[in-house]
């Protein structure tokens, strides 16, 4: 597989865009769903997203000790990322772990480590930003969100604001034209 072009073809190819009446994360309604999961279990295009990501990192220059991504969907993208770069893995629970330890994460974040945050889907960017707090409060340091779609919906300006915000796909070039699909209001 190749490059970004390939990535927004298997949005179709697999059925990853859905129609119809949805209630995303963020609380919004939509009249489509993204679903990244759809992809990710693909390993061949999970290696791709992988790829995007570590590229576009590297052609910025952000370099990372760790990579995190907050459960469930963010979850094998970074640990794809992980393995590509050979950095250690962060998961950063919902919610703090009910039993055992409590814990608000899986893995380690040291003082002063330089974290690539990981997403499967932005709307409002609500997810990474309360990912990356439990970062901070443990001293890691966010350099930036990677992101396989933004959905246009105010996440990148909001978390824009504090991080570099690196989508790999944008809602509007799935819209471009493939198969008739249009973005509902």
């Amino acid at each position: 597989m190749g490059g970004r072009e390939e990535l927004i073809n298997a949005f179709f190819s697999w059925g990853a865009i859905l129609i119809g009446r949805f209630v995303l994360t963020s609380g919004k309604e939509s009249h489509y769903y993204i679903n990244v999961k759809r992809l990710i279990t693909n390993p061949e295009i999970l290696r791709l997203i992988s790829k995007l990501i570590v590229d576009e990192t590297r052609g910025r220059g952000i370099e990372f000790d760790r990579v995190a991504g907050p459960e469930l969907g963010a979850v094998p993208i970074a640990t794809a990322v992980a393995l590509e770069t050979e950095r250690p893995l962060v998961i950063v629970r919902k919610k703090p772990k009910g039993h055992g330890t409590g814990r608000r994460i899986e893995g380690e974040v040291n003082p002063g480590e330089r974290i690539l945050l990981v997403e499967d889907v932005t709307t409002t960017g609500g997810s990474v930003l309360r990912a990356a707090k439990i970062i901070e409060e443990l001293g890691g340091r966010v350099v930036a969100v990677s992101v396989v779609v933004d959905r246009e919906e105010g996440a990148e300006e909001i978390v824009g604001k504090h991080y570099t915000f690196l989508p790999l796909v944008r809602v509007s070039e799935l819209l471009e034209g493939k198969n008739g699909w249009e973005k509902g209001t």
